[in-house]
C-alpha cells in the first residue's frame, strides 16, 4: 500500500500513509485488552496499547494465569501479589489506561474452576466497563485464557493477538489451553500473529489471520549510540570484549551454549541482565559468566552501550520456533552487532544480524565480529530499524482492520 488516503474503521475515520511514515491510529474507541500484568517489563502488548491509548481509552486486564502454580516461594509470592492487586481495585496507570486485576484460578482443565473463572471475570470486567462508561468496545486479547468471556461485553469487534505458542510454555495445561485458543480464534474477527510459524499454525482456524512482526522503541534504544549516555558503574568491573544479553533467563535460553562460549573464550566476559527463573547451576565455576539481575527498562540502553556484541542464545524447540524475540530488534536499535540462534524469525533478519546453526558457528560469528573491530553501538546498525518502530507497527495494525 502506498500513497496517502482516508478510510473508515469501526465507523471512525482513519488516515494512513506509506509504510515508513507515521499515521493517525484508531481513534475514539474503547478497548478491553487482556494481557500480561501491567507492572512487568514492557512487552509488545504494552508498547501497542500505550500508543493506542493516546487516542483511545483502554481497560487493561492483568494476566489470567495460564501456568499451574507450584509449591515454591516464587509462586507463593505471585499468588500474594495477585490477591493484593485485586484488593486494590482498578488503577489508572497512564493517560487513557485503566488496569483491572481480576482473580483467576489456573485450573482450566477443571470444569468447576473454569466456571468460577468465567463468572468472576465477566463480573469484574463488566463492572469496570460500566464504571468507565465503555460502550461497544473492541476486545483486543493477547491471552487465550480469555476465551470463555470474550464476546460477552457487547463488543463491536474482537481481535486475538497471538505472540507466542502459549501451549508450549512449561507448566500449562496444554490440551485445555489449545481448546480455549481454538474457541477464541473462532470468535475473533481477526487474528494477528507475530511470526510466520504462528501464522501457519493459526490461519486454519481463522481465515483473517495477519502477520505483524514485533516493533522496537527505536528512540529509546538508540540512546546507546549517544556519546552523552553514561555506562553504569558496575559494567566497569568487566573486561572487554563484553558479550551481552538482556531479558528473562528462562528455560528457553540455551544455557549450554552460553557455557560453551564462555569456556571457549575465557578472556571474554559474558554479561546476562535479567530476572532468572530457571536452574543456572550449569554456570557454576565459570568465572566469566556474570548474571547481574534485572535492570530498569529505562537504563537498558546504558547497559547496552557497554556491550561489544549482543547474543540471542535461544534453544530451538516448539516454543522458540514460533517466537519473535523482542531483543533482536532492541539490540539492533541500540546499534549492536548481534548473533542469534537460527530461529525462523532470526533467519528473516539475516541481512542485519548474524545467524548461527550450532555452537561452533555461534562462536565463529562472535569471533568475526570481535576481530573486525566493528564492535559496540553503531548508528549505521541502528538505522536498519528505522521502519521497525512500534509507531509503524501500530499503523500497520490499523491498516489491517481495513481489510476485514
Amino acid at each position: 500500500m502506498s500513497g496517502d488516503g482516508v478510510s473508515v474503521i469501526f465507523g471512525t475515520p482513519i488516515l494512513w500513509h506509506n509504510p515508513c511514515s507515521v499515521a493517525t491510529m484508531i481513534e475514539g474507541q474503547d478497548i478491553v485488552c487482556f494481557s500480561n500484568d501491567w507492572d512487568g517489563d514492557p512487552l509488545s502488548k504494552k508498547h501497542i496499547m500505550t500508543r493506542l491509548a493516546k487516542r483511545n481509552r483502554v481497560l487493561w486486564v492483568n494476566s489470567l494465569a495460564i501456568r499451574k502454580p507450584k509449591a515454591t516461594l516464587y509462586d507463593a509470592k505471585r499468588v500474594l501479589k495477585k490477591l493484593g492487586d485485586f484488593s486494590r481495585g482498578s488503577q489508572r496507570v497512564d493517560d487513557g489506561i485503566q488496569v483491572c486485576a481480576p482473580l483467576a484460578i489456573p485450573f482450566y482443565a477443571n470444569k468447576v474452576g473454569r466456571w468460577l473463572n468465567r463468572e468472576s471475570l465477566r463480573w469484574s470486567v463488566r463492572r469496570q466497563c460500566s464504571k468507565l462508561g465503555f460502550r461497544d468496545p473492541i476486545t483486543w486479547t493477547f491471552d487465550p485464557a480469555s476465551a470463555d468471556v470474550v464476546g460477552s461485553f457487547g463488543e463491536r469487534a474482537i481481535v486475538y493477538h497471538c505472540v507466542d505458542e502459549y501451549s508450549e510454555f512449561t507448566g500449562v495445561g496444554k490440551t485445555a489451553l489449545l481448546e480455549m485458543e481454538k474457541r477464541l480464534m473462532a470468535k475473533a474477527d481477526c487474528v494477528v500473529v507475530s511470526s510466520d510459524h504462528l501464522r501457519t499454525s493459526k490461519r486454519s482456524h481463522n481465515v483473517n489471520t495477519f502477520l505483524v512482526t514485533h516493533g522496537v522503541d527505536l528512540d529509546h534504544f538508540r540512546k546507546a549510540c549517544d556519546t552523552q549516555t553514561q555506562v553504569p558503574d558496575e559494567m566497569a568491573a568487566f573486561k572487554h570484549p563484553i558479550i551481552g544479553f538482556f531479558g528473562l533467563v528462562a528455560d528457553w535460553i540455551d544455557l549450554e551454549l552460553i557455557r560453551f562460549l564462555a569456556e571457549s573464550r575465557p578472556h571474554w566476559d559474558f554479561v546476562l541482565i535479567g530476572k532468572v527463573v530457571t536452574d543456572t547451576r550449569i554456570f557454576d565455576g565459570i568465572g566469566n559468566i556474570h548474571m547481574i539481575g534485572r535492570k530498569p527498562y529505562q537504563l537498558l540502553p546504558n547497559y547496552a552501550k557497554a556491550f561489544d556484541a549482543a547474543m540471542v542464545p535461544f534453544a530451538v524447540n516448539e516454543l522458540t520456533l514460533a517466537a519473535n524475540p523482542l531483543k533482536m530488534r532492541e539490540y539492533l536499535a541500540a546499534g549492536l552487532p548481534v548473533v542469534a540462534t537460527a530461529l525462523p524469525e532470526a533467519e528473516r533478519m539475516k541481512a542485519v544480524l548474524h545467524v548461527a546453526r550450532d555452537k561452533s558457528e555461534f562462536l565463529r560469528q562472535l569471533d568475526s565480529i570481535i576481530e573486525s573491530g566493528k564492535t559496540g553501538p553503531q548508528m549505521k546498525i541502528s538505522e536498519t530499524m528505522e521502519c521497525e518502530s512500534w509507531d509503524h507497527k501500530v499503523e500497520e495494525l490499523s491498516r489491517i482492520f481495513l481489510q476485514i
